[in-house]
């Protein structure tokens, strides 16, 4: 790190807007959080991308298999990774972990590509949460994705899906989307009440202003 960002690419899963400058909505999930069985039945519905997406939210708003991101230790760890370098390689707008994926909105600014700081979180936090003496054992022994028994541990779902913030609306209506993540999936009656958002107790320090490094 610093890697160029490369614009328009693919890792030979998920296709990736990354220019280096424009705010992007990240969402990755654990590894385990989408059975084998649910993903085949996702490809048999043909689904345009926007509708797929909205299937696997639903689907992981349900908050079924590990979960291990419930457990305050490992919630706790993935929010210091994005703290980390905050201000160095990019500025947090708006966040939220939820039990088994999380959102982050983040604008970078350091001329790092999104994949590194992603893969950066993800290798950090893994190690944590494996570590952890309150995650599940079944995580601890192996997390599978998409039924397929990797050669390690994994804890992370291979890649990450983003989407990068086209207008002052669309920054908006991402943020509002993450903060109420928690009250939507059942958790919480307000979002302020959910302890890993950028919205508890009202403001966490995040930059609230469309297109705002500071």
């Amino acid at each position: 790190m610093p890697v160029e960002p490369p614009g328009w690419h693919e890792r030979g899963y998920l296709p990736h807007y990354d220019d280096g400058k424009v705010i992007q909505s990240l969402t990755y999930r654990l590894a385990d959080s989408l059975p084998a069985e649910v993903m085949a039945k996702l490809e048999e519905l043909a689904l345009d991308d926007e509708t797929r997406r909205g299937q696997v939210e639903r689907y992981l708003d349900a908050g079924h298999v590990s979960c291990v991101l419930r457990e305050a230790v490992c919630a706790q760890a993935v929010l210091d990774a994005w703290r980390h370098d905050d201000g160095r390689y990019y500025r947090l707008h708006a966040w939220v972990v939820m039990p088994n994926h999380v959102h982050v909105l983040i604008e970078p600014s350091g001329g790092c590509a999104i994949g590194e700081i992603v893969g950066a979180w993800k290798s950090v936090t893994a190690r944590k949460i494996l570590g952890s003496a309150t995650a599940p054992g079944r995580l601890k022994q192996l997390a599978t994705e998409g039924g397929r028994a990797p050669r390690k541990r994994r804890v992370w779902q291979t890649d990450y899906y983003d989407r990068f913030i086209r207008n002052e609306c669309h920054y908006a209506a991402v943020v509002d989307y993450i903060h109420n993540n928690p009250v939507n999936a059942g958790l919480v009656v307000r979002p302020q009440d959910w302890p890993w958002s950028s919205a508890h107790g009202g403001s966490d320090g995040t930059a609230t202003t469309f297109g705002r490094i500071s």
